[in-house]
């Protein structure tokens, strides 16, 4: 994007009363590139304090998806540029978060879709519609969200539009009805207030109404004091995936001979290769790119016209690639489904969960969970691939479930997503799979098995808070009980037990515990015997899951 028009464009651009495809195209990106910027920003207004807050994370890899629908794109005509938008950010939405977004661009294409030129009227509009779509998307809307930025955004444009004589004041107008009904989300949810925080999504919507604006200030995207990195993530997959031609994966990091300028860099980069990635040491940068064979040196030399090149690293991709295939086809085998039966799919976040869904009968496993939640695209693709119109989505993880919704709009087979919001409630439903057995009755027993389990779920706290009357302190290990916040503590094996001992465990008859990646092996053991020393009466079982960031994950049925 160009980031230093003239002054004659400029002016032309402030006073615009209305605008062509090309321009709302660089809007669109200005609103991406600022929302890069300040992502973490975004991801550090979590309302749990745990190390999974990926709001901002889900936002940007939604717009980037819809960005890379229009980015060669000539199309001048704003309905049909916005059409590939809204088919960009609906196939690439990520999280709860990325799903309201991308309604809200359905809803904003909806209203243009047959406007060569976006005027101010149009844009109130396309708002007003934005608002109505983003809210049919949801089941049960909450306000205090997004959907109440959006929602008065869209009322205050429409009210004041008569006192705008151009672009920019209603730009300005826009940004700024949007961050007063960001300031009143805590009054609006409770939880917000608690935590002391604003709404994260909606944080992120002005993070992208501030980026509207600044293309037509002509204000620099990728500098702001207090972001919290430069970092932009290309992928929130741990296996990435590499398009045809890019062969090798080059790492470089360097010393800037003078202030670096990201979007310049950005730009000359995106001509070598793709899957850039930029972040910033002390003093240093490290840039990671894919490339094809015959560009390998392309990123080392135009860096040697930086700075001093102080590291390289280069890797096969080609080669990497195989050798996780083979580890990921040696973890686990799927049971082939055949046409007539009932296939699942389910969404997992760490491979020893992985291993266990496919010996209950999962027939795809999408990887996947907390800081990594999967777009609709990949969640309909692995719909698609199933040999069978009969088709179950499980996607463990409350922050998936809109994103599995999504696309099972988008697929002509016969498709239900069971609402299972963690790794237990997902091997519950899968207990109750029948291959064979009548879709109907498959799917209501699956559903009704969610309530049959109480989750654990232990990790350490990343800042201090006080919530649902718990006081916690950063670097805690804390305790949620199905989805809320309970307890904190000194210890895992305390955070544990005390977990336990909130249950009636007179009531139940089996412990199981997943250990997670950072765990050692020893530790668990510990852990173990301790429950099985304390509840001798109960059956304790222990799992390798896998996951990040949860030491533990604990089912008790």
């Amino acid at each position: 994007m160009t980031q230093n028009l003239t002054n004659l464009n400029q002016v032309a651009l402030e006073k615009s009363v209305d605008l062509n495809g090309q321009q709302v195209k660089s809007m669109i990106e200005a609103g991406m590139l600022w929302l890069r910027t300040n992502h973490q920003i975004v991801n550090a207004l979590n309302v749990f304090p745990v190390p999974d807050g990926d709001t901002g994370s889900n936002m940007l890899l939604t717009m980037q998806a819809g960005w890379q629908e229009i980015a060669k794109t000539s199309e001048d005509h704003v309905g049909n540029m916005l059409s590939l938008m809204a088919r960009g950010v609906l196939m690439g939405a990520r999280g709860n978060s990325g799903v309201i977004l991308s309604q809200f661009w359905r809803g904003f294409s909806r209203a243009t879709e047959k406007k060569k030129t976006l005027t101010m009227k149009t844009f109130s509009d396309a708002l007003i519609e934005a608002r109505n779509t983003a809210y049919k998307g949801v089941v049960r809307p909450v306000e205090g969200t997004i959907l109440t930025v959006l929602k008065d955004t869209a009322e205050a444009v429409k009210n004041g539009l008569k006192d705008c004589p151009d672009f920019h004041a209603l730009l300005t107008l826009t940004l700024s009805a949007a961050e007063k009904s960001l300031e009143q989300t805590p009054e609006l949810l409770p939880v917000l207030k608690q935590a002391g925080v604003v709404d994260s999504g909606g944080k992120g919507l002005v993070m992208i109404f501030e980026g509207f604006l600044r293309y037509f200030e002509n204000k620099p995207l990728d500098e702001n004091p207090d972001a919290l990195e430069v970092v932009p993530l290309t992928s929130m997959n741990e296996e990435e995936s590499i398009e045809p031609g890019q062969d090798y994966e080059v790492v470089v990091d360097f010393i800037p001979s003078k202030e670096l300028i990201l979007s310049s860099f950005y730009e000359r980069l995106s001509d070598i290769g793709t899957s850039i990635q930029v972040g910033e040491g002390e003093g240093f940068y490290r840039m990671h790119i894919h490339v094809p064979s015959d560009h390998l040196y392309a990123p080392i030399n135009y860096i040697l016209g930086l700075g001093t090149v102080t590291k390289v690293a280069i890797e096969n991709l080609v080669a990497q690639m195989e050798e996780i295939r083979r580890k990921k086809d040696s973890e686990y085998t799927l049971i082939p489904i055949e046409e007539g039966q009932i296939a699942v799919v389910a969404v997992s976040p760490g491979e020893g969960i992985s291993k266990i869904f496919a010996s209950l009968g999962a027939a795809e496993i999408i990887r996947g969970g907390q800081t990594m939640n999967p777009s609709t695209e990949e969640i309909l693709t692995a719909v698609n691939s199933m040999p069978t119109d009969k088709v179950i989505v499980l996607p463990n993880n409350k922050n998936v479930i809109l994103a599995a919704n999504n696309a099972i709009t988008q697929s002509d087979k016969r498709v239900s997503v069971i609402r299972s919001k963690n790794v237990p409630q997902g091997i519950s439903a899968l207990m109750r799979l029948n291959v064979n057995g009548d879709y109907e009755r498959v799917v209501n027993e699956m559903q009704e098995s969610l309530t049959d389990i109480e989750t654990g779920e232990i990790t350490s706290a990343t800042r201090s808070v006080e919530l649902n009357g718990v006081k916690v302190n950063e670097g805690q290990v804390i305790v949620i009980h199905n989805g809320d916040l309970v307890l904190a503590t000194d210890s895992i094996e305390n955070a544990l037990i005390a977990f336990l001992e909130r249950l009636d465990l007179d009531n139940f008859e089996r412990i199981t515990i997943f250990s997670g990646q950072m765990m050692e092996s020893a530790d668990v053991e510990n852990l173990v015997n301790t429950v099985m020393e304390k509840y001798p009466e109960m059956e304790v079982e222990h799992h390798y899951g896998g996951q990040p960031h949860y030491y533990l994950i604990v089912s008790v049925e």
